[in-house]
């Protein structure tokens, strides 16, 4: 019986052993894995603009009747960002809190224009369910062609000089921060700065 017990026990030890080894074996590969992943940034497809380029001066009227100036030099020193939607779209509606939320927080240096295109009733009453009345809106189609919009949601990073700093479809939160890390590290978009890394370039 004792002896039975002593097998057993050292059994017990050898599998707490095995699992531990098998623990930590996985835990590297994850750590690898995470290494190798790149972070996802907003995929920059554009047949008609490219980051660095003047953003096409225009200028809109919101469905407030205000106009507003897109492109070009801001007189307040501010870049802009165009999010480009539509009430259909529900990746759109889930990304407008978000949209909203840097509105608020980097309102010193940033003013967020929402654009769309289509019948403006329809774009009011979805303004008003969305509760989203602070944001300028802008329904034009002449805006989302002249800026290369194909897809939704997309987004336009244009800084205070006029310039396109980034941009690309946003599907995600991590997709609209990701126009903000490319604009602070001075590339055109977050896989542009990946291959610039890989190429060893600083």
């Amino acid at each position: 019986m004792p002896e039975a017990l002593l097998i057993s026990n050292l059994l017990l030890w050898i599998a707490i052993v095995v699992l531990a080894v098998i623990v930590l074996a996985l835990a590297r590969q994850v750590g690898l894995l995470n290494e190798r992943i790149a972070p996802a940034g907003a995929l920059m497809i554009n047949s008609v603009l490219k980051a660095g380029m003047p953003a096409p001066p225009m200028e809109v009227v919101d469905l407030n009747g205000v106009r507003r100036a897109i492109g070009g030099a801001s007189m307040q020193r501010r870049s802009t960002l165009l999010f480009f939607l539509a009430p259909g779209c529900p990746v759109c509606k889930s990304l407008l809190p978000v949209v909203s939320s840097i509105a608020r927080g980097e309102a010193d240096w940033l003013e967020v224009v929402l654009a769309s295109d289509g019948a403006e009733s329809e774009h009011r009453e979805f303004v008003a369910a969305q509760g989203i009345e602070p944001l300028p809106y802008v329904a034009s189609e002449i805006l989302g062609r002249t800026y290369g919009v194909s897809k939704l949601p997309y987004a336009v990073l244009i800084d205070e000089e006029g310039t396109i700093s980034s941009m690309g479809i946003v599907n995600s939160r991590e997709h609209l921060e990701s126009l903000f890390e490319s604009r602070e590290r001075g590339v055109a978009s977050i896989q542009d700065y990946l291959a610039r890394r890989g190429e060893g370039v600083p």
